[in-house]
């Protein structure tokens, strides 16, 4: 798939394809969309071309509003790259752009940058300022400008009832089965392995304390998981995810916990990784941290002891879901 950052050095793209969207998770909607993108493609010879937009519309258009993301763009280049894509366009989103109207977002830069043969959308695709562009105004002027409009009708998406504000609530509610069902693939995360306090180390359960760097990035609510972790190598800490692609990474099982430790009465919410039968140093180094199911929620115990126990419990339940998997 090739990456392009800039809408003024495109390459002529060939019979191209083209669909918009946030793409935000690139969960089981999006791949409904980018499946029968990729049908239109092949039937006519041509070009798969995906559009998005960097940084999210709504921190654009909705200025004060925190915004809360599933996927990171280097993380949705390389969720896209993986169905096979031939192009993605990332377009600088700013306000200057938010502010066509949908007469000149369709001819000043979907035509004149893209030169459609066929733009599919779904049926609800609001474009322009003030989103007041719709299905039958694009299909109106493609007949002018002389590429074709194919929906994706209401029935058909809702075939998937999933949508990305929807997998938000299910990890602010921990229900991790849910948000992983309509994603098709395990949410994770990425961080950087940070000095803690110890604690675990003393319970028994040494725990990689993890920063997120990245301040949209959605954090699942408070609690304890079943999760796996995978190290990044150092050689690719600085890594574009459009440019690495690592076919077979070790995965490591584990349990997590999201929150403020309140048996120790702890203030500052922190993730902490305990990956089993592992004792590497890996502080400084980049992990990623796969979701697989909420055991239960933050408890205050009142004594270690009993925290350890619980903790003991956990591993168990851990490893019992890791062995059904297996």
């Amino acid at each position: 798939m090739q990456v392009h950052r800039s809408i003024n050095n495109l390459p002529p793209f060939k019979n191209a394809v083209v669909t918009i969207g946030t793409f935000d998770g690139v969960h089981l909607g999006h791949q409904k969309i980018i499946n029968q993108l990729k049908e239109e493609a092949a039937r006519i010879d041509g070009e798969t071309v995906i559009i998005t937009f960097h940084p999210h519309p709504r921190s654009v258009v909705a200025v004060g509003k925190p915004v809360y993301l599933l996927t990171t763009l280097n993380e949705k280049i390389i969720l896209l790259d993986s169905f096979g894509i031939d192009h993605l366009v990332v377009v600088p989103f700013d306000e200057k752009f938010s502010n066509q109207t949908p007469e000149e977002y369709v001819q000043h830069f979907l035509f004149e940058k893209f030169h459609p043969h066929t733009i599919i959308i779904g049926y609800d695709h609001r474009y322009g300022k003030n989103r007041a562009g719709d299905y039958h105004l694009l299909e109106s002027l493609g007949k002018q400008l002389d590429f074709l409009v194919k929906e994706i009708s209401e029935q058909v998406i809702n075939e998937v009832i999933v949508s990305s504000t929807r997998i938000r609530e299910a990890l602010l509610e921990n229900d991790i089965d849910t948000a992983n069902n309509y994603l098709g693939y395990k949410y994770f995360f990425e961080g950087i392995v940070v000095d803690g306090n110890k604690l675990g180390r003393t319970l028994g359960y040494p725990t990689a304390n993890i920063i997120i760097q990245n301040e949209h990035k959605l954090v699942p609510a408070n609690g304890i998981y079943v999760a796996e972790a995978e190290l990044i190598p150092q050689s690719e800490k600085n890594r574009d995810y459009s440019l690495i692609k690592n076919k077979s990474p070790e995965i490591l099982p584990g349990m997590m916990s999201i929150g403020v430790r309140p048996t120790v009465d702890g203030k500052d919410r922190t993730i902490e990784m305990n990956i089993f039968n592992f004792n590497a140093d890996i502080y400084g180094r980049s992990i990623k941290i796969f979701m697989c199911k909420y055991l239960r929620p933050e408890l205050k115990f009142d004594t270690l002891e009993a925290l350890k126990d619980q903790i003991d419990k956990d591993k168990e339940d851990s490893l019992h879901y890791f062995s059904l998997q297996s």
